[in-house]
């Protein structure tokens, strides 16, 4: 989906995310339909982490709709050791972390924003570059 410049820059963020954040054991960026972008964990079942992130998203995605809360932005799921959040990373992206228990939940919220936010840019970029060019006339509107 993104080139390989693109994809190269998200994993540096994925790994300056888990710099900034010492208690995640894994992070991924993947398409909204399930298609890893990019992975830094050592975990092997990137794939099925990615689809599994697409098949919540879609429920997290009506819930929020059907409850009146809007468009989807994050989800978090505790479990007995650790916990999986997913972030919003544009319409066509998401950001899913494995964080250990410990995990100061408040400072996950506040790096994953970020991140999330910088790979939607990426993203972006990356396919603004590749898709047809707008009109001179377009670009030179104010």
């Amino acid at each position: 989906m993104v080139p390989a410049e693109a994809e190269a820059e998200i994993l540096a963020e994925l790994r300056r995310l888990r710099a900034r954040v010492p208690q995640l054991t894994g992070a991924l960026a993947a398409s909204a339909d399930g298609l890893v972008l990019a992975q830094d964990s050592a975990a092997t079942e990137a794939e099925t982490v990615a689809a599994l992130t697409a098949a919540a998203l879609g429920v997290a995605q009506r819930l929020s709709d059907s409850t009146g809360q809007g468009g989807f932005r994050e989800l978090l799921v505790r479990g007995e050791h650790g916990y999986v959040a997913t972030y919003a990373a544009g319409e066509a992206a998401v950001l899913t972390l494995i964080a250990e228990p410990r995990v100061n939940v408040g400072r996950l919220h506040l790096e994953a924003r970020r991140s999330s936010l910088r790979i939607s840019e990426l993203i972006q970029h990356s396919l603004g570059r590749r898709g047809p060019q707008e009109p001179a006339a377009e670009r030179a509107a104010p």
